[in-house]
């Protein structure tokens, strides 16, 4: 699929089918979050694909109960290296190392539709309790978690903002 079709076709989906996820396409969405920008080529981001039913349901429960963070096949737990990051400072930490994360979330989600599987970016969850659930250093701060599977749904586009009211032109 082409990038474009791929940007055009992402989808928040909420509704997995139990299908599971062939280990070359898990191939392909490491390389996927791997190969996304990172400030200075730091690189100060972990992943965690999470298979296990106990863990998800953990992870949804983290996760202010959504439920269908424990339906999906697979969930990818994205953090954030505090102890990377700190090679830029505070600016590191606030800034650098989550925007390495948000640009690997984004490939991720790209590549999973270019694959034909749906997923959705969860934000909306309890840090401390994904970090215990997850058994992370203190060095890693979850910052996303990520279900992916093959969609039980087809969600229609949402409204996007015209061209004009999110892009200004300076020359």
């Amino acid at each position: 699929m082409d990038v474009f079709e791929a940007i055009r076709k992402r989808r928040s989906v909420r509704r997995f089918r139990g299908d599971e996820i062939p280990e070359e396409a898990l191939e392909k969405l490491e390389e996927a979050l791997i190969w996304a920008p990172s400030a200075g080529n730091l690189q100060s981001r972990k992943f965690y694909f999470v298979f296990r039913r106990d863990l998800k349901e953990k992870l949804a429960r983290a996760a202010y109960y959504q439920e269908f963070v424990a339906e999906a096949p697979l969930v990818v737990v994205a953090c954030m290296d505090r102890r990377i990051s700190l090679h830029y400072g505070e600016r590191g930490l606030s800034l650098y190392a989550p925007q390495d994360v948000a640009a690997s979330v984004q490939n991720l989600m790209l590549a999973a539709t270019g694959l034909g599987l749906g997923s959705v970016w969860v934000g909306a969850f309890k840090e401390r309790e994904v970090a215990e659930v997850m058994g992370l250093p203190e060095t890693l701060r979850p910052l996303a978690l990520v279900p992916v599977g093959y969609p039980g749904e087809d969600p229609s586009p949402p409204r996007r903002v015209s061209r004009s009211e999110a892009v200004v032109y300076v020359r």
